[in-house]
């Protein structure tokens, strides 16, 4: 199995001796598309009782830009309960000999005297709908997909904290300098995240910007969630405080006028900023 390779891999290399501080990426691919079901792991998750998340739906209730692409064609329109059950059994289960894989390397670290000197990140670049919205990949702006896992453990890093503190994949680089004590190169983008890990700050970001092809443009705080869709001309809002699933879209009401169109000034802002491309989708659409 390709995760084993990766974890044979990066055990090999700790296992040499360091004389200086090491630094090691593990680029997992699982659970990457093809799923293919890990030996022994076959009655890990049985389909018949695995939960249908709470926001399943059978189909989009639009075209979001990518019902064409390879993450929804795997899945058969429209989506039942038996078919996701099924997909997220095998997803489940691939997690799960990852997550099998970390631990082997967690080990390796311990029975090599460096656990306590070495600081482990955890994270992926994206999750996957897996039924939810009536979607199946990774190509959409809901949190399912863009809200990753995120875990730091190790010296200077408080144990059992919980943050909620909204950052960028890009934001790893710096904060791993500035956790070894290593300058932070004046070409880096992202920030530290130190200040959050140790208090300091409470957060870092106001609000976050992501974005898929020409499709899809996001705007995200600590409440609200505005997504845009330049193909469409049409915007889609969420309170994440009371709505976590996202089910109700508030871009509609009269009562969030005010607070949908600050967000959609802020994303315009960003998009001029970013000279982004499908700016000239949005004003042949206006």
């Amino acid at each position: 199995n390709i995760s084993e390779h990766f974890a044979d891999a990066a055990i090999e290399f700790i296992d040499r001796k360091h004389e200086k501080p090491f630094f090691l990426h593990v680029c997992f691919t699982a659970p990457h598309d093809p799923l293919l079901m890990p030996i022994g792991y076959e009655q890990f998750y049985d389909p018949n009782k695995m939960p249908v998340p709470k926001n399943f739906l059978p189909e989009h209730p639009f075209d979001h830009g990518n019902f064409e692409g390879r993450d929804e064609a795997l899945l058969p329109w429209p989506r039942t309960k038996q078919i996701v059950q099924n997909d997220l059994s095998l997803y489940y289960s691939v997690i799960s000999h990852l997550d099998a894989q970390v631990g082997r390397i967690v080990d390796a670290l311990k029975k090599s005297g460096e656990w306590e000197n070495t600081i482990l990140i955890y994270s992926s670049d994206h999750g996957l709908a897996m039924g939810s919205h009536g979607l199946r990949g990774k190509q959409n702006m809901y949190e399912h997909t863009v809200n990753v896992p995120l875990i730091m453990v190790g010296p200077g890093i408080p144990a059992d904290v919980r943050s909620n503190a909204q950052c960028y994949l890009r934001d790893l680089y710096p904060t791993s300098c500035d956790l070894a004590g290593v300058p932070i190169p004046n070409t880096v983008e992202g920030k530290s995240l130190k200040p959050v890990l140790t208090g300091a700050q409470d957060a870092i970001y106001d609000e976050v910007f992501c974005y898929f092809r020409n499709f899809q443009r996001m705007i995200r705080t600590d409440r609200w969630k505005l997504i845009y869709y330049p193909h469409l001309d049409r915007v889609q809002l969420f309170d994440l405080k009371e709505d976590p699933l996202e089910l109700h879209d508030l871009s509609g009401e009269a009562a969030h006028q005010q607070v949908r169109d600050k967000l959609l000034n802020q994303l315009n802002a960003w998009r001029k900023q970013q000279d982004d491309p499908s700016l000239q989708q949005t004003a042949e659409n206006s």
